[in-house]
């Protein structure tokens, strides 16, 4: 069995990637993108990781579901739009059917005995930071989607945290209200009872509740994740999530009609099973979500090989001088630094590889990042200081670990050996540095138009470009 999923992993990876797109009818490059689309989200699906945030994201959620809707209930209180809460948790838990009828009377009645000004100072912060908990738990989650490995600062996080949940519900349940009061005008009223716009209004009846999804969850793919979206990458995810969503909570409602056993045997733990169970699934789709938007905008990353995957040591150390060498040119020219999609393109190796070889670089105090978008790399010192046996160690030393002692005295040999081999790739490198390797990189053209130049101009300028 696992012979036959090999060989068809293999099959499915050759007719998906062993084409070029471009080359291909418009309608098969559609259904090949589509294909790569499907294929990666099933990968990452697989590779286990989504699941594990969706689990974690629901154990948060049951933790702070009723502080959230405490603290949104308080906010919401004071502008006289509390009484919105209902319908919106009513519709949220509307697979669950008569269960979730149930589980929104009784949070619902929770939250509206929940004395915030009898809880005192603690009381009211681990209220304010378990709510904050779950939305830092979303942002963890959703950068790791995007790939993204610096968290907002503690200030960013928490204005940005507190804006949310201040300002947000008031802004969302003001204009629920404000719409509700406005279909519900003599005005409106009278303009449906005519055609064609009591159909209108029918069919829109039908799609607000999809539509608001759809803007719920592109608004959050736009400002969650700390980096820059771009807004047609957030939508279509939202499209997309927001469709599985809709269609995953008629399935379930279905589950949960055709699921009288489950009651039998669980008794009153079933609507907290129930419950649990959508909101797995609805953090899993979210997350999926996240992906779609994250490869809408980084198509480079449609690639047969997962974040894990892994080249050989001595590829490691090769690659890496590469990049280096190809970095030194941009910067030696004064020409646009690359980005990390461009090398990937430029040297056709998957992005993932080429991301986790940054980073290495990048931490290893070789290169920089800068802010733009999509960001891009600059050498972090003088090429010239830059020796390759230092990129070398750089990259063998990535991943090992300072707590991991690997040396025993009765295997001596072992260790004359090795110190003998470093001191002769040492020897052999002398004092090789990045400069010399981008300076016999150089397209030959370059030195024709120094030799052109007086002597004085070519060394100026070359002191210039270095």
């Amino acid at each position: 069995m696992a012979d036959l999923l090999d060989v068809s992993n293999r099959y499915l990876v050759r007719a998906l990637w062993g084409v070029d797109p471009v080359l291909l009818p418009r309608w098969k490059a559609i259904l090949v993108w589509v294909g790569r689309g499907l294929y990666v989200l099933a990968r990452d699906l697989v590779e286990g990781e989504l699941t594990l945030r969706a689990m974690s994201l629901v154990f948060t959620t049951l933790l702070s579901f009723v502080p959230l809707l405490a603290v949104s209930f308080s906010v919401l209180k004071a502008f006289g739009v509390h009484n919105q809460i209902e319908p919106v948790l009513l519709n949220f838990l509307s697979p669950l059917g008569e269960k979730g009828v149930e589980l929104t009377t009784q949070i619902v009645s929770f939250v509206d005995n929940v004395q915030v000004g009898v809880l005192g100072s603690v009381g009211v912060g681990l209220l304010i930071y378990t709510t904050i908990s779950l939305i830092q738990k979303i942002e963890t989650a959703f950068n790791y989607t995007w790939r993204v490995e610096r968290a907002r600062s503690f200030g960013r996080r928490f204005s940005n945290y507190l804006s949310v949940l201040l300002v947000g519900p008031v802004l969302v349940f003001s204009a629920i209200g404000f719409a509700a009061s406005v279909m519900n005008s003599p005005f409106v009223q009278g303009l449906v009872a005519m055609e064609p716009f009591g159909t209108l209004y029918r069919v829109l009846t039908l799609a607000v509740p999809y539509l608001l999804i759809v803007a719920a969850l592109s608004l959050t793919y736009f400002f969650i994740p700390n980096t820059r979206v771009h807004f047609d990458a957030a939508l279509f995810g939202g499209v997309l999530s927001g469709a599985a969503w809709v269609i995953t909570g008629k399935l379930f409602t279905t589950f949960v009609v055709a699921s009288t056993k489950y009651t039998a045997i669980y008794s009153g733990f079933a609507i907290v099973l129930l419950f649990m169970i959508w909101l797995y699934l609805s953090w899993l789709i979210v997350l999926v979500g996240a992906g779609v938007a994250f490869y809408r905008q980084h198509p480079e990353y449609l690639v047969p090989v997962g974040r894990g995957t892994r080249i050989s040591s001595r590829a490691q150390q090769r690659l890496a001088l590469i990049l280096l060498t190809a970095v030194g040119e941009r910067f030696r020219r004064g020409q646009r630094p690359w980005t990390e999609y461009g090398l990937a393109q430029r040297l056709n190796v998957p992005a993932p590889v080429i991301s986790d070889l940054l980073d290495i670089l990048r931490q290893g105090g070789l290169i920089v990042q800068t802010e733009e978008d999509p960001p891009t790399y600059l050498p972090a010192q003088d090429l010239e200081h830059m020796r390759v046996r230092d990129v070398l160690d750089v990259v063998a030393n990535a991943r090992d670990s300072a707590h991991l002692n690997i040396s025993y005295p009765e295997f001596k040999v072992v260790d004359e050996l090795v110190e003998t081999i470093d001191h002769s790739v040492a020897a052999a490198l002398d004092d090789l540095s990045i400069k010399d390797l981008v300076d016999r990189s150089l397209p030959r053209q370059d030195d024709v138009v120094l030799a052109a130049l007086p002597r004085s101009a070519a060394q100026s300028t070359g002191q210039d470009r270095s």
